[in-house]
């Protein structure tokens, strides 16, 4: 594993740098593009749960369904990291998918995308939890050890795209003890939830971010090396995830859309019951809620509390500088909200 060593000027001018582009990298989409002929497949995205492959087959049974309902083909474009379907989105290869936070917001405010349901999980709670792993055994196993020496520790974790495997982790426990991820740790690998959890469980990485939602479907997958493992910390409650579709699509298709969305599941009998069989392998989904733009503002707040957060320990040439750094961030959080409260059909 590499060793992050890294000189402390170089690393405060990336981090203020990712932090403002992570805010306020906002070009409000381009020109109107055309709506592609009634015949063209609707391309669905898959945000990387497990691997390309798991994702995928556990979305098959519903896309087909919703291809029925929407009277349309229906591709899947399922990949192995947030950063390739991220790109995906960029080359307008994705005119449908299922994003988490931060790639929900950038998809609406940058990629002319509109929000139209959010997930519903089977313990009714309005969104899942950040968590760091541990294994159980010392003498790495303990908060306050983390805490004290990162140094000592073998980070795995998620990419700067994901809201519980990055964001959330950083802003909420990390920089507020005076630690940034990238720097502190003696290695990190990237990855996703599940291969971080198997990387601590097989003694391959010493802590790892992780969600509620996906330790649990890992310990289902992988009881024994689950054992091994223990919570150290969990956040806040973070909202579920987005499906949001190309404004590009009549008003007419997004509500049809919507409308299969939120009925998927709901039924009774066995067309009900096997629609919840493919729910429960879909990250333990109890089914879908009509959303707008306006559920992504939890996001848009996080985003620009980590931004602000490390405005503020960041050093500058002098005070004018910060203070026009943080005025750049309200301005961007500002006009970030004013996008998010299009909420027409």
């Amino acid at each position: 594993m590499r060793c992050l060593a890294v000189v402390p000027a170089v690393f405060r001018t990336v981090l203020r740098a990712a932090a403002l582009a992570f805010l306020v990298g906002l070009p409000m989409a381009a020109a109107a593009q055309t709506a592609p002929p009634d015949s063209a497949p609707v391309r669905f995205g898959i945000l990387p749960l497990g691997g390309a492959f798991e994702s995928r087959s556990d979305w098959d049974p519903l896309l087909a369904e919703l291809s029925r309902a929407v009277h349309r083909p229906v591709s899947v474009l399922s990949v192995n990291s947030y950063e390739a379907l991220e790109q995906a989105i960029q080359r307008d290869e994705v005119d449908m998918a299922f994003l988490s936070g931060k790639m929900a917001l950038d998809a609406v405010t940058q990629r002319r995308m509109k929000v139209v349901a959010q997930v519903v999980r089977h313990d009714g709670l309005p969104g899942y939890r950040a968590l760091l792993l541990a294994r159980k055994t010392p003498p790495l196993n303990t908060l306050k050890g983390l805490l004290d020496q990162p140094d000592r520790w073998r980070l795995a974790r998620g990419e700067k795209q994901s809201v519980s495997g990055f964001i959330v982790p950083q802003l909420q426990l990390f920089l507020p003890n005076h630690i940034v991820m990238e720097t502190r740790f003696l290695s990190e690998v990237v990855g996703t939830h599940q291969t971080n959890a198997l990387a601590v469980a097989n003694s391959e990485a010493d802590v790892a971010t992780n969600n509620s939602a996906d330790f649990e479907r890992f310990k289902l997958r992988f009881p024994a090396e689950a054992q091994r493992l223990q919570v150290l910390w969990e956040s806040e409650l973070i909202p579920h995830a987005q499906i949001v579709v190309r404004r590009e699509y009549p008003a007419e298709l997004r509500s049809r859309v919507q409308a299969f969305l939120t009925a998927y599941g709901r039924g009774k009998g066995p067309r009900g019951d096997a629609e919840r069989v493919v729910l429960k392998s879909l990250h333990d989904l109890a089914g879908f809620v009509a959303a707008d733009n306006s559920s992504l503002q939890p996001a848009a707040k996080l985003a620009y509390q980590l931004a602000k957060q490390n405005a503020v320990t960041a050093q500058f040439v002098n005070d004018a500088a910060k203070q026009a750094r943080l005025q750049r961030i309200e301005n961007g959080y500002a006009e970030q909200v004013s996008v998010l409260r299009d909420i027409a059909p």
